[in-house]
């Protein structure tokens, strides 16, 4: 038992996690050269191709030191970005040390400093690595006295690799041996075991990824989830090699998986503590929480008869991603569709993708939006992540949103571009703190609305892509905001309402008016396309109707007899505008739903 070691690996976004991780695997032997590929803890094509992780991903390894001591490595390789924050936090929470990754070239990052802050927190060893010495670019004094100022570690601690070409994986497996301390043996207590991670097999069920805490997990034995109070028999327990690898118990301090024919996902959720159904733990494992989606959108089928494809699409990936949320809701202008909670804009595009190639669907996605809370005149609290959802202004007292405390890290040279993107987001300013190369942290808080968009766009084209971003939701906040609704010919069209701040009203209602006017095709009558905020319209603007030249028949004789066609046309079209109903194309809708956002 002493001879495992249990650590995980944070970085930013395109740090070198997954490639290093390779490296280690070659070294120790888990992987044959015959199966060797790129990223190879990545297994899903999205990741590889955005050189993102998604995914948590366990793996266990064999390190023999040159002694012919026999060490067993337990690696979680966890994902960099700020959406799967939780997931990260989870993981750390199954080892005992980190390994944290700075890009030589690139410095300290956002992302990097609030991993690293959560591992402090779980008391981790942590073990400072300068990955990417090899490009020419690579500054690694200059990096390395910025992790001296961060964490307080002395230069020598900082190890420095490539995990291109593998120079100082050596030394670095050395230090996980000699650094990272093995886990506690707390055979004799009743089970605990932490799931940092669960997938779905569709034979099998819900395969739990579990770090056991204290206790002995059995195979056969009788277990319980503590958080869903869901019990299933441990049909099978092992450890996880490239595949899995079946054992007959995993003890305290070993990491490995569990599966109990668990039919869903839900009941097997990150986080949750598993024990035993007769020998229970009195408490559960600290730290676990309900994923609550911060961004909502609704998803339609292009096509009418796709949807019942697009229901089971949508549940089949709820299986793998068990904080995808969603439900069916109806829309006049879009047809039925469902309401789905992402945990950030991220994670919405990553769905969306897997949608398209894995399920071949083409959807229509409305604006993204988050959650607010509203109190209504009569006293109640409502949750509202639908516009349309939206109370009529007479009956609404006061609207709360989410607000999120934004870390950026940036050369000073971009302090400017950024504090007016924060100031014309709404953004409340906190602090700056310089840091070594000329870097400084910015703090804002700011809307959670205002975020969701396409600021994280605008801070990279700002900032030429040196800008990193962080952030944490801290509350909800009251605020000025309103729900803007778009009227063709006096109807409501559901699918474009949007909730909005009362300041940017005018201008959102301007801009998507005459985006409207272009793009819908002109009828054989007048139609009007305006922006109100309940009853009181503040933006218009109107499509002229097709006019059929009724007097042509006409050559000479009296200029009544013309006014008197022109009249009946005129009542005629009249008559048409009262009935009539405005079809809009489908690119109207995907123009608009695209359109910028921002005021």
């Amino acid at each position: 038992m002493k001879k495992i070691r249990n650590f995980c690996i944070i970085a930013h976004i395109d740090h070198g996690k997954s490639t290093l991780a390779d490296r280690l695997l070659e070294r120790t032997g888990a992987i044959s050269e015959r199966d060797m590929q790129e990223q190879i803890l990545d297994s899903m094509d999205l990741e590889r191709e955005r050189g993102i992780t998604i995914k948590s991903h366990a793996i266990r390894m064999d390190y023999k030191r040159q002694n012919g001591e026999i060490y067993i490595f337990n690696l979680i390789d966890t994902p960099g970005h700020v959406d799967f924050a939780y997931e990260v936090s989870r993981a750390l929470k199954a080892c005992e040390g980190a390994l944290l990754i700075v890009d030589a070239a690139q410095g300290i990052e956002a992302q990097t400093i609030s991993n690293l802050y959560q591992a402090i927190e779980q008391n981790l060893e942590i073990i400072p690595v300068l990955n990417k010495i090899d490009l020419p670019g690579a500054d690694p004094d200059g990096v390395s006295q910025q992790i001296v100022d961060l964490i307080g570690c002395r230069p020598e601690d900082i190890l420095c690799v490539s995990g291109k070409t593998g120079e100082g994986v050596d030394t670095l497996l050395e230090a996980i041996v000699e650094r990272i301390p093995g886990p506690e043996q707390n055979y004799d207590k009743p089970l605990k075991a932490l799931i940092f991670d669960s997938v779905f097999n569709t034979y099998r069920g819900s395969v739990a990824y579990v770090r056991v805490m204290e206790g002995v997990l059995k195979k056969g034995e009788g277990i319980l989830f503590m958080a869903t109070q869901k019990e299933y028999d441990a049909e099978e327990v092992g450890y996880l090699k490239i595949k899995q690898f079946p054992t007959g118990e995993l003890k305290a301090g070993e990491v490995g998986y569990v599966i109990g024919s668990v039919k869903t996902l839900q009941d097997a959720k990150v986080g949750d503590t598993i024990t035993h159904q007769k020998k229970k733990a009195e408490k559960a494992i600290e730290g676990y929480k309900e994923v609550k989606p911060m961004v909502f959108s609704g998803i339609f089928p292009t096509q009418t008869e796709d949807f019942e494809d697009l229901r089971t699409a949508l549940e089949k990936l709820q299986l793998n991603d068990a904080s995808l949320t969603y439900q069916p809701e109806t829309s006049k202008a879009l047809g039925f569709g469902f309401r789905a909670g992402f945990l950030g804009m991220l994670h919405m595009e990553i769905i969306q993708e897997r949608l398209d190639r894995e399920f071949n669907i083409d959807i229509i996605t409305t604006v993204p939006n988050v959650r607010y809370e509203v109190d209504t005149q009569d006293g109640n609290r409502i949750k509202v992540d639908n516009p349309s959802d939206m109370p009529d202004a007479g009956k609404i007292e006061a609207v709360w949103e989410p607000y999120i405390k934004a870390s950026i890290i940036t050369p000073a040279d971009y302090i400017g571009p950024i504090m007016s993107l924060c100031q014309e987001r709404r953004g409340v300013y906190v602090n700056q703190h310089f840091m070594q190369n000329n870097r400084v942290e910015i703090t804002y808080e700011l809307p959670m609305a205002e975020v969701v968009f396409d600021f994280y766009d605008k801070l990279k084209s700002g900032t030429r892509g040196y800008a990193s971003l962080d952030y944490e939701f801290i509350e909800y906040r009251k605020g000025s905001l309103v729900r803007l609704d778009i009227l063709l010919n006096g109807e409501q069209v559901d699918a474009l309402s949007s909730i909005t701040h009362r300041d940017k009203a005018y201008y959102q209602g301007r801009k998507i008016c005459a985006k409207l006017k272009e793009l819908i095709p002109r009828q054989q009558f007048e139609v009007a396309v305006q922006a109100a905020i309940g009853t009181r319209v503040i933006a218009r603007d109107t499509i002229r109707a097709l006019r059929k030249d009724v007097t042509a028949k006409c050559y000479g004789g009296d200029i009544t007899r013309k006014r008197k066609l022109i009249e009946k046309q005129k009542e005629g079209k009249k008559r048409m505008k009262q009935v009539g109903t405005v079809e809009i194309p489908q690119e109207a809708f995907l123009v608009v739903l695209a359109m910028d956002n921002e005021a």
